[in-house]
C-alpha cells in the first residue's frame, strides 16, 4: 500500500527523501494494482462525483471505490474478449464520464488503452487507431449536441484493424457489429481479471498521442509503472490525503486529468469530481465554479491559464472556498499578472508545474508546504532527475548549464517513457542515454527551482537575436485591459522573422491597437522585442484543453504578410488568395491560390515571396 504523505517544502527534503530506494517506498506496480488497493482500503468511499450537466445543483451520479474496481475488472474481462491484449489497443472517443475512467484502468488491464481527442476530424481519429493498431473503438452513443457517434461511424471503415464497436450510454446494433457497454458489462465478472494477466511494470500501458490537431500523430509509450510512479510522485509532490476533494475538469483523453486528477488521488483515496462531460468546456461550470468548490469541499483542482483567466471574471462573493488550498498550472506558462490577480482575488495559491506527455505528465511543481516562488515551475520530482544542458547543433549532450544558465531541459527516471510506437519519431529525442531533451528552454536556481525561458521552436529570432516571447506576453498581460496575450514570429525579408502579438479582451474592456502598442513601447525594455504590429482577436485559439494554440497564431501571421505584398499583383482579373496550413514533412506551407491568368503573374509571386523562410506552392484556380 502507498505510504503516508510526506511534507516536501525544499530540495533538501527531495534529496532526503530519495535516500530510500524506490522499490520500497509502495507496493503497486500497475495501474491495476492501484485501483484494487484503493478499493481495499477506501471501500464505499466516494471515489468520484459526477454532474451531469455541470451545475452545483445536480443530482450527482456517485462511484465508489469498490464500484471503480468492479467496474475495471468488468471493463477489462469484456475487452479481453473482444481481443484486446498485450499488443492490441482499445481507443476510445468519450467526453469526460464514470465510464471513462472504467475504461481506461479497465482498458489498461487488459491491454493498451488509446484515448483520443473527439474533437480531431475522423482522417486524423483514423490515422491515431491505425498507428495503435486498434482492434476495439468505445464511442459515446448518438446523443444530442454531440458529434462523437458520427465521428465514430466514419471511421469505422477506415482502420482494417479494428473489430468491434462498443457505445457507452446508447442502445448498439449488434447486427452491425455495435455492441452497447451498459447492456453487456454486466455479464462479465466483478472481482477479478479472467484472464489471470500478471501486469509487469515495464509492459506497456497506454497510448497517448501527441501529434497536436494537425500533422501525422506520434503515439507517446506509457509503462504501469511510469503511470504509478507519477500518480504516486504528484500525490506527494501535493500533499494529496484520503480526506481531499479534486476538481477535473480537463479532459480525459490528456495526461494531466488522467493522472493529476484521477490516478494520483485514487492512490491517495481521495475523492474526484467531475462537472459535465465537457468539463471546464461548458460556461455553467466556469459560473458556479466557486459553489461547486464549496459543496463538494474541493481542496485543490488542475487548471491551464485560460481557465484561471476565466474565473478571473467570476465573483466569488460570499461563497465559502476555504476548504481550497491550492490551484496547479500546467501545459503552458502562466503570465505573472493572472497569477498575482488570482491570487488575490481567491485567497488561493497557484502551483505552477511542468510536464509532457513523454515524461507521463508531470516533472516538476513548486511545493505545496515550502516557497512557491512566482514565475518558476517548482522543483523536480523525487527519484526523477532534471537539469538544463547544453545541446550541440544535432542536439547531442555537450554539458551541463552553471546556475542560473539557460539551457535546454532534460530529464531522466522511472516516468520517463521509453518512446514512440513509431520509431521513425524516435530520432533525435534523447540527449544523451536515458536524458529525454523536451525542448523547451529554461534554468535552475541555486536552491533547486527551475524556470521556463521559452519553447525552442517557439523562439523569435531577428537577425541572429533571440527573443524570448514570455518577455513580449507578461509585459502586455500586465495591461488592464488584456485577458491573454501571446507572442510569435512573423516573416522578415531582412531580420527572418520580427515579433508579433495576437491579443484578447477582459470581458468589457476597450482598447486600442495603438494604444497597447504604445504601452508596448514604454514598457518591454527589450528594444528588438518591440512587437511590429499588435493585432486584437475576438477569441484566443486555443487547443482542446484550453492551451493557446501558437502554431495558428504563426499562420496567422505568415498569411498577413504574404497577403500585404501580393496584393499589388491582385485585379479585377487576378484574384489571390492565401492560406496557410500545417505540413507533415515542411511543417508550415504556405498555399498562393491563384484565380485567373496565373503565367501572368506567376514569376512576379515567387519574387515577392522567395525572399520569406516560408515553404511555399502556388496552385491555379
Amino acid at each position: 500500500m502507498t505510504e503516508q504523505v510526506v511534507r516536501i517544502r525544499t530540495l533538501q527534503d527531495i534529496e532526503e527523501f530519495e535516500k530510500t530506494p524506490l522499490e520500497k517506498r509502495f507496493s503497486e506496480r500497475s495501474t491495476y494494482e492501484i485501483i484494487k488497493n484503493a478499493a481495499a482500503k477506501n471501500g464505499d468511499k466516494t471515489a468520484i462525483s459526477f454532474l451531469p450537466t455541470g451545475s452545483v445543483n445536480d443530482v450527482p451520479v456517485e462511484v465508489t471505490f469498490n464500484t471503480l474496481f468492479a467496474r475495471t475488472n468488468q471493463t477489462a474481462n469484456l475487452l479481453n474478449d473482444l481481443g484486446v491484449g498485450d499488443d492490441a489497443s482499445v481507443s476510445f472517443l468519450l467526453p469526460n464520464l464514470p465510464e471513462t475512467h472504467f475504461l481506461i484502468w479497465g482498458g489498461e488491464a487488459a491491454g493498451i488503452v488509446n484515448p483520443i481527442n473527439p474533437l480531431l476530424e475522423p482522417h486524423q481519429i483514423a490515422d491515431i487507431m491505425i498507428a495503435a493498431n486498434s482492434k476495439v473503438l468505445v464511442a459515446l452513443g448518438p446523443l444530442p449536441g454531440t458529434e462523437i457517434w458520427s465521428k465514430a461511424e466514419a471511421v469505422k471503415d477506415m482502420v482494417p484493424c479494428l473489430e468491434t464497436v462498443i457505445q457507452v450510454l446508447g442502445p448498439g446494433d449488434e447486427s452491425k457489429g455495435i455492441l452497447s457497454y451498459d447492456k453487456v458489462i454486466d455479464k462479465y465478472p466483478s472481482d477479478k481479471l479472467t484472464s489471470g494477466r500478471e501486469i509487469k511494470p515495464d509492459d506497456i500501458a497506454a497510448y497517448f498521442h501527441t501529434g497536436g490537431t494537425t500533422g501525422a500523430p506520434k503515439l507517446a509509450q506509457h509503462t504501469h509503472f511510469g503511470e504509478v510512479f507519477e500518480a504516486w510522485a504528484m500525490g506527494h509532490m501535493m500533499g494529496t490525503t484520503s480526506t481531499d476533494a479534486l476538481i477535473c475538469g480537463l479532459p480525459l483523453f490528456h495526461v494531466n486529468a488522467v493522472i493529476v486528477t484521477g490516478l494520483a488521488p485514487f492512490m491517495f483515496g481521495a475523492s474526484v469530481v467531475i462537472p459535465s462531460p465537457a468539463g471546464y468546456r461548458t460556461p455553467v461550470v466556469i459560473q458556479e465554479f466557486w459553489k461547486i468548490t464549496e459543496r463538494y469541499k474541493v481542496t485543490f483542482f488542475s487548471a491551464v491559464p485560460t481557465i484561471y483567466s476565466a474565473l478571473l471574471n467570476v465573483p466569488i462573493g460570499d461563497t465559502d472556498v476555504s476548504s481550497l488550498r491550492n490551484a496547479i498550472c500546467g501545459a503552458a506558462p502562466m503570465p505573472v499578472e493572472v497569477i498575482k490577480a488570482f491570487e488575490e482575488t481567491s485567497g488561493v495559491k497557484i502551483q505552477e508545474g511542468y510536464g509532457l506527455t513523454e515524461g507521463t505528465c508531470a516533472s516538476c511543481v513548486n511545493p505545496s508546504q515550502g516557497e512557491r516562488r512566482t514565475g518558476s515551475i517548482g522543483f523536480r520530482f523525487p527519484y526523477q532527475e532534471m537539469k538544463a544542458v547544453k545541446v550541440d547543433n544535432n542536439g547531442d549532450y555537450l554539458a551541463d548549464c552553471g546556475i542560473d544558465e539557460v539551457g535546454v531541459i532534460s530529464i531522466s527516471g522511472p516516468n520517463v517513457f521509453p518512446g514512440y510506437k513509431q520509431e521513425k519519431h524516435n530520432q533525435g529525442i534523447w540527449v544523451k542515454e536515458g536524458w529525454l531533451n523536451t525542448g523547451d528552454l529554461g534554468r535552475v536556481d541555486a536552491d533547486g527551482y527551475f524556470w521556463l525561458t521559452g519553447r525552442a521552436k517557439d523562439l523569435i529570432i531577428r537577425g541572429g537575436h533571440n527573443i524570448d516571447p514570455a518577455h513580449i506576453e507578461e509585459t502586455l498581460h500586465q495591461h488592464p485591459a488584456v485577458e491573454l496575450a501571446a507572442a510569435v514570429g512573423k516573416p522578415d525579408s531582412y531580420a527572418g522573422e520580427i515579433p508579433v502579438a495576437y491579443v484578447s479582451l477582459k470581458p468589457g474592456a476597450r482598447t486600442t491597437t495603438e494604444e497597447l502598442h504604445k504601452y508596448a513601447k514604454e514598457n518591454i525594455t527589450e528594444r528588438a522585442a518591440v512587437p511590429a504590429n499588435i493585432f486584437l482577436l475576438d477569441a484566443m485559439p486555443v487547443t482542446a484543453i484550453g492551451k493557446i494554440f501558437k502554431p495558428t497564431l504563426r499562420h496567422y501571421a505568415i498569411q498577413q504578410v504574404f497577403n500585404e505584398v501580393l496584393k499589388p499583383l491582385a485585379d479585377e482579373e487576378i484574384d489571390i488568395k492565401v492560406e496557410v496550413n500545417s505540413h507533415e514533412v515542411k511543417g508550415t506551407l504556405a498555399s498562393i491560390k491563384v484565380r485567373g491568368d496565373l503565367g501572368k503573374i506567376e514569376t512576379q509571386i515567387k519574387k515577392e515571396i522567395g525572399i520569406f523562410a516560408v515553404p511555399y506552392e502556388i496552385i491555379a484556380g
